[in-house]
C-alpha cells in the first residue's frame, strides 16, 4: 500500500453533535471503556482497566500539562485627529456591544517557545521572552505593540506583545512585563485555558482541573492528552498493586492536533511538529520489557514510536562517524559530535527508511547516542504520521478516546487495528459512548 495515496474520505463516519461530550463525568473513572481484544468487542467501566492488563507489563503515560495559552489584548481605540473627527465607520467599528468605545479584541495563542527555545527555560524567564503564536483578528493589528494591565495582590502591572517576525503560518511575538514574575506566573494570571474548539463553548473555571490529567507535571501543551483524563489516583494505585510498571514521557501537544486533513489524500497533509523529552531510565525500562509497552493516549503512541526512529537515526549517525574515522576525517567527526545532530523524526520517515533494525537495536543505539553526549534526557521533536501501512515497533496495547472523523488520529487507530476501527466506532455509536476529549475511552489490542 502506498500510504501517501490513502483517501481521507475512507476514514469518515457520522458523528452527531449530541454524542460529543461537552463536559466530563463527575467521577473520571466512572466513564465507559470499550475493549477490543481478540477481534471481539465488550464494554466495562474505566476503573476496571487494571484487571484487564497483563501482570508485569509496562504502561507509558504522557506527563505534559496544559498551559493557559490564550492571551487577549485590546487594541487602543482609534483617536480623532487633531482638529478633526473620526469617520463614522471608524467609530462604529470601535464600539462594543455595550456602546463603550473599545479597540479591537486581539487573541494571541501560544504555540511553542521561540526565545529561549527550551520550554522550562522560557517559562522561568523574567521580564521578556518570545513565542511562536497564532494571532486572531490579526487584520486589526497592523502595527505597534499591544498592552494590557493585570493585577496581583492589588498591584498593577503591564504586559506588552510585539510582533517581530513570521514563522511558517505563525508569528513570533515578543512579550515584555514589568513585574518580578516568571512567564509561567504571568500566563497563569492573564491567560485562558484553551479547551478544544469542537466543544463550542467558553472555558469554565472547572476546566482548569478537569482538562488536566492527575499526573500532569511538565507545562507546555495547548491541548490535553485526553486518554489520561480518565485516570484517578485509585486506578493508578490498582495498576501498581497488580505489578504493572509505569513510566512517563513528555510530548507537548500542539494546536495542530486539531488541524483537519483538507487534502483528498493524506500525502498532501503536513503534520505539525511536537516536542518530546524522554529520560534514560524510561528507555532502559522499555528495553527491559523486550521493547514493548502499553501506551496511554495517542501522544504516548507518537512518542514511543518516534523513539524507534530516533534510534534508527542515531544508528545511522554512528555508522557515518565510523566511516569518517576509517577515512581519517576525525575533525569532521568531532564537529558533528559537538553539534549534536538533530534526531528530529520527519513525517514520512517510517515509509521511506529501511525498517529492518530491530526495536532492541534501535533503542540501544539511542542509549549509546546519549552516553556519548552525557545526556540523561533526550530532547527532540517529531512530525511522524502513523497511518495504515505503518508497522508498530513498541506499542502493543493502546488506551485512547474516540476521535474525530477524517482525522490523523483515526488513521493512527486504523493502522493499529486495521479495518476493525469501523466495528469499534459503530459499536460505540450504537451503545451510547461519549466522544472526543471529554468522552469515553477504549482499550485496543490488535
Amino acid at each position: 500500500m502506498d500510504t501517501k495515496h490513502i483517501q481521507i474520505r475512507d476514514y469518515d463516519y457520522a458523528l452527531p453533535e449530541d454524542r460529543i461530550a461537552k463536559f466530563p463525568l463527575p467521577e473520571r473513572d466512572s466513564s465507559k471503556l470499550l475493549v477490543y481484544e481478540g477481534g471481539k468487542i465488550s464494554e466495562t467501566q474505566f476503573r476496571s482497566l487494571p484487571s484487564l492488563l497483563p501482570e508485569g507489563s509496562l504502561m507509558v503515560f504522557n506527563n505534559t500539562r496544559v498551559i493557559q495559552a490564550r492571551l487577549h489584548f485590546r487594541k487602543k481605540p482609534p483617536q480623532p485627529p487633531l482638529g478633526g473627527d473620526l469617520r463614522a465607520e471608524e467609530i462604529a467599528n470601535s464600539k462594543s456591544s455595550n456602546s463603550q468605545c473599545l479597540g479591537a479584541l486581539i487573541e494571541i495563542f501560544l504555540l511553542e517557545p521561540a526565545n529561549p527555545v527550551e520550554y522550562q527555560e522560557n517559562f522561568a524567564r523574567k521580564g521578556s521572552c518570545s513565542w511562536y503564536c497564532l494571532v486572531g483578528n490579526s487584520k486589526k493589528w497592523k502595527e505597534g505593540a499591544l498592552t494590557r494591565e493585570f493585577k496581583i495582590q492589588n498591584s498593577k502591572f503591564k504586559l506588552t506583545a510585539e510582533r517581530i517576525g513570521t514563522h511558517g503560518t505563525s508569528q513570533e511575538i515578543r512579550f515584555n512585563w514589568d513585574a518580578n514574575l516568571t512567564f509561567a506566573e504571568v500566563i497563569d494570571t492573564v491567560g485562558e485555558l484553551p479547551i478544544p474548539p469542537y466543544l463550542n463553548r467558553k472555558t469554565e473555571e472547572s476546566d482548569k482541573t478537569t482538562y488536566q490529567t492527575v499526573y500532569s507535571k511538565i507545562k507546555g501543551s495547548v491541548a490535553a492528552p485526553t486518554a489520561g483524563l480518565h485516570f484517578t489516583k485509585r486506578v493508578l494505585a490498582d495498576i501498581d498493586a497488580k505489578g504493572i510498571e509505569r513510566e512517563e514521557v513528555t510530548l507537548h501537544v500542539g494546536a495542530g492536533t486539531f488541524r483537519p486533513v483538507k487534502s483528498e489524500d493524506i500525502g498532501g497533509h503536513d503534520m505539525h511538529t511536537e516536542h518530546i523529552a524522554v529520560h534514560r531510565h524510561t528507555i532502559e525500562r522499555i528495553l527491559a520489557h523486550n521493547g514493548e509497552a502499553i501506551a496511554v493516549g495517542t501522544t504516548s503512541v507518537r512518542t514511543l514510536e518516534s523513539l524507534y526512529y530516533m534510534g534508527v537515526l542515531a544508528w545511522q549517525m554512528k555508522n557515518e562517524e565510523l566511516r569518517m574515522k576509517n577515512d581519517g576525517r576525525d575533525e569532521i567527526v568531532n564537529c558533528k559530535l559537538s553539534n549534536c545532530q538533530s534526531l528530529h523524526v520527519p513525517q514520512w520517515m517510517p515509509y521511506e527508511y529501511d525498517n529492518s533494525l530491530s526495536t532492541i537495536e534501535a533503542l540501544t543505539a539511542l542509549l549509546r547516542y546519549m552516553d556519548e553526549r552525557g545526556e540523561e534526557v533526550i530532547h527532540s521533536s517529531t512530525q511522524i504520521i502513523i497511518a495504515p501501512g505503518y508497522k508498530y515497533h513498541i506499542v502493543r496495547r493502546m488506551i485512547t478516546n474516540f476521535h474525530q472523523p477524517q482525522s490523523t488520529l483515526l488513521l493512527l487507530v486504523s493502522a493499529f487495528i486495521g479495518d476493525a476501527w469501523h466495528d469499534v466506532y459503530d459499536y460505540a455509536l450504537s451503545h451510547d459512548f461519549r466522544f472526543l476529549s471529554y468522552g469515553d475511552s477504549s482499550m485496543l489490542v490488535p
